[in-house]
């Protein structure tokens, strides 16, 4: 008798959808840059309709769009009626972003006109919204757009501010468009916060954040400093302008990181100007987050020549002086009533003993302690710490992305605020 093999079961695998990104590009010379934005979005796995209008596709061309895409583009609610474009595309959309935001498309947008496919679509989108700026500096500095930018971000828009730097022709100014990738950064984090990320729970406030680690000089050639790269202080500035703040980022000797889009940067180097920076942007802080590495001491002289060895002569001692304490200042005299002020404290031994200890003494808010040392936190894309508050909380924050206890520290200012 013949015997039949059972057959094999086959296990069906459920497709994963791709999260659903509209990426709008309005009619500016930076439209070129927003190829890089999409071609980052869907190289992270993201499904990207391209949605131009008219005048952008006089700076890139609907063909490039649909090769880099994979979709058809249209400009006009008259293309595929019966699929009801206007409707349908900003209705099925995880997110809506777009790079770059004219001061005319943010007018449009901000009085609720829908004569495209574009506005169109912001008006049906119930998704986030995230819109990247690019004009020149006396257009974006007009009343009237001011006023428009308010007006979105008051209603939940994630409106990045502007980058410095050259603009078309000889200008240099505020209203450059950010780094490609420091959108897709912040469109990253908005769509990581899923339905939590239409709540802009940070909307209206200014925060003040300083990353890095400071440089103390011994002679032109020689420095005191420390293991600190500024990608927690990053991952904290970044987050925050996802979550709709206005963000002053103080960098620390963060070489070779590009500039969070949406953050005001200013540069320090030693102590006591990152001391300064801080101080004078923390005068209209609702947050200061101190995620900076601030050595301690400074060498007492400044050598103007470099020091030289000599043979026979072990090295001349050193002499230091004590930095100021700037978690300690500003702890201690808050700019405005109901300043919320962070510390983070980085241990080698006695973790939370000693971050206990520190907090008590600081007087700050909230300490974010952590383990530090050889390839651990510093230079890392991870980290893992423990969150110590002033009224006795400690939150542990598990091992993972920088970003995600960037959040955790923001979740808890913000509960504060509340």
């Amino acid at each position: 008798m013949e015997t039949v093999e059972p057959m094999e079961t086959v296990e069906t695998v459920e497709p994963v959808e791709k999260p659903k990104v509209v990426l709008g590009v309005s009619g500016g010379i930076a439209a070129y840059k927003a190829c890089e934005l999409l071609r980052r979005l869907t190289e992270s796995g993201h499904d990207v309709r391209v949605v131009p209008t008219e005048a952008a596709l006089h700076f890139v061309g609907e063909a490039t769009w649909s090769a880099l895409s994979g979709h058809p583009v249209s400009t006009e609610v008259w293309e595929s009626v019966h699929e009801v474009p206007h409707v349908r595309i900003g209705q099925a959309a995880d997110l809506v972003v777009v790079a770059p935001a004219t001061a005319d498309l943010l007018a449009r947008a901000a009085h609720g006109l829908a004569d495209d496919l574009l506005t169109n679509t912001l008006l049906t989108a119930r998704c986030p919204v995230v819109l990247a700026p690019a004009m020149h500096t006396e257009m974006w500095e007009h009343p009237a757009t001011q006023e428009n930018v308010a007006t979105l971000r008051r209603r939940g828009a994630v409106v990045i501010e502007p980058a410095v730097g050259r603009l078309t022709g000889v200008d240099t100014g505020k209203g450059r468009l950010p780094d490609p990738v420091e959108i897709f950064e912040v469109c990253r984090r908005v769509l990581a916060r899923g339905a939590r990320a239409a709540e802009q729970d940070l909307a209206g406030r200014h925060v003040v954040i300083s990353a890095g680690g400071t440089r103390e000089p011994l002679d032109p050639v020689r420095f005191l400093g420390n293991r600190s790269s500024g990608k927690q202080g990053y991952a904290l500035a970044r987050t925050a302008v996802a979550r709709g703040a206005r963000v002053t980022l103080v960098a620390a000797n963060t070489t070779g990181l590009p500039d969070p889009a949406g953050a005001d940067v200013v540069r320090a180097g030693t102590a006591v100007q990152l001391r300064e920076a801080v101080l004078k942007a923390a005068a209209e802080a609702d947050a200061v987050v101190m995620a900076a590495a601030v050595a301690d001491f400074r060498p007492e002289q400044y050598a103007v020549g470099k020091i030289k060895k000599r043979d026979g002569e072990g090295p001349a001692p050193v002499p230091l002086v004590r930095n100021p304490d700037i978690l300690v200042e500003l702890s201690a005299d808050r700019a405005r009533p109901g300043q919320l002020v962070v510390g983070f404290a980085a241990e080698t031994d006695d973790v939370l003993a000693n971050g206990r200890a520190k907090l008590a003494r600081k007087g700050c808010d909230l300490l974010v302690v952590n383990e530090v040392g050889e390839r651990r936190t510093f230079g890392s894309e991870e980290n893992e710490a423990v969150v110590l508050a002033a009224d006795g909380a400690e939150v542990p924050v598990p091992h993972g992305p920088k970003e995600a206890l960037a959040d955790t520290v923001w979740d808890l200012v913000v509960s504060r605020f509340a």
